[in-house]
């Protein structure tokens, strides 16, 4: 499935956070929300952050969000959250800084990236 000896919804599970995590840095959704996201996610008992033994690093990620289905003529979209818990947006218009140092919070302690 390409994410290794994770499931897809797993994956998914860390997307999340990392969704709600930029999203707060842009100013869409307040920190409370990304903590009650973040505590459904332990309730569930779902992962929420990378594995240290992960390869991954901020080039890998980034390379990987290239080639992603969301990527259209050539611009990556994500779905992020704003207002609401459950309400989101399907956008190519993000805080690109808000991005990268998402990506650099969540790989910084895996393998990868020392």
């Amino acid at each position: 499935s390409g994410y290794g000896i994770w499931l897809h919804g797993e994956a998914v599970a860390i997307g999340t956070i990392m969704a709600a995590t930029m999203s707060a840095k842009m100013g869409w959704i307040d920190q409370p929300m990304v903590q009650r996201i973040y505590d459904i996610h332990v309730a569930a008992n779902c992962p929420t952050d990378l594995p240290v033994d992960s390869p991954m690093n901020k080039e890998i990620f980034l390379k990987a969000m290239s080639v992603d289905k969301k990527v259209a003529n050539g611009q990556l979209r994500l779905i992020l959250l704003k207002g609401a818990l459950g309400e989101c947006v399907f956008t190519g218009d993000f805080d690109e800084d808000a991005m990268v140092e998402t990506i650099d919070e969540f790989v910084a302690e895996c393998n990868g990236a020392q």
